[in-house]
């Protein structure tokens, strides 16, 4: 009797071995996903959009270098390229200015936002809402006329209040001279006859009063204008060139 007492015993033992060896081990329990962080000023404009420029352009005060006395600009846009040529005793705060934007891309991406037939294009508020609220306030002082205001030229835009100019600029479509001149407004450089060919091209049937918002530029970027006027043209690229010699005029 005892040994078939052990025997059932030894029995039992096996079978419970058996059985647990099949029972699947319990899963670990996952981890807690970690909360996520809360989003940057950077992230709330996009990731892609932050790394797109040129975070010097944050620190407008830094920005002083002084310009060669000649450089040359070649604007890669949506409707095609062309050069700006740009001499500094012309307006040689303007054209230290214009040369410290280009050297850090300011005016990648932005788009010609006001054309208008027979008179200027205009442009100069970034793509990007940081960069335009660190220039808000940046503005330079006026300059002597010392080039009048004719078909190719370039001067800053401004406002009837004196030393208002900042980052935007005009390029003149037809001879302002007779009263951009008398208003102080100072060329500092020039698109030569070949590109304006290019700069004529420029979509400009939005019109002079159909346009965009200029507030709504700077505070929204290009997004505002990409959705609400998605024809406007726009600078692929502003890209300095190699110091160049003195040029031949517009035509």
């Amino acid at each position: 009797m005892r040994k078939l007492g052990v025997l059932a015993l030894m029995v039992m033992l096996g079978f419970c071995v058996q059985t647990f060896a099949q029972t699947p081990a319990q899963a670990p329990a996952k981890p807690k996903a970690a909360t996520a962080p809360k989003a940057s000023a950077d992230a709330k404009i996009g990731t892609s959009a932050a790394r797109a420029y040129d975070r010097a352009l944050l620190r407008p005060a830094l920005l002083k270098e002084k310009a060669p006395e000649t450089f040359q600009v070649k604007f890669t846009t949506t409707r095609g390229d062309f050069v700006v040529t740009v001499n500094r005793t012309w307006a040689p705060i303007g054209a230290d200015r214009f040369y410290n934007l280009v050297k850090h891309h300011f005016y990648d991406n932005a788009s010609f936002f006001r054309v208008v037939p027979g008179f200027v294009v205009q442009f100069g508020l970034s793509a990007y809402p940081p960069v335009s609220a660190a220039w808000e306030k940046a503005n330079l002082q006026d300059e002597p006329v010392i080039q009048s205001n004719k078909r190719g030229y370039l001067t800053y835009a401004k406002t009837s209040m004196p030393n208002t100019r900042s980052t935007q600029i005009f390029i003149n479509l037809s001879d302002n001279a007779g009263h951009l001149d008398r208003q102080g407004f100072s060329p500092f450089g020039f698109v030569d006859a070949q590109g304006m060919k290019v700069v004529d091209m420029l979509y400009d049937q939005y019109g002079d009063s159909g346009g965009p918002d200029q507030d709504q530029i700077s505070k929204l970027g290009k997004p505002y204008l990409d959705k609400g006027w998605p024809k406007l043209d726009s600078i692929k690229t502003a890209t300095l060139v190699v110091a160049a010699p003195e040029a031949a005029k517009p035509q």
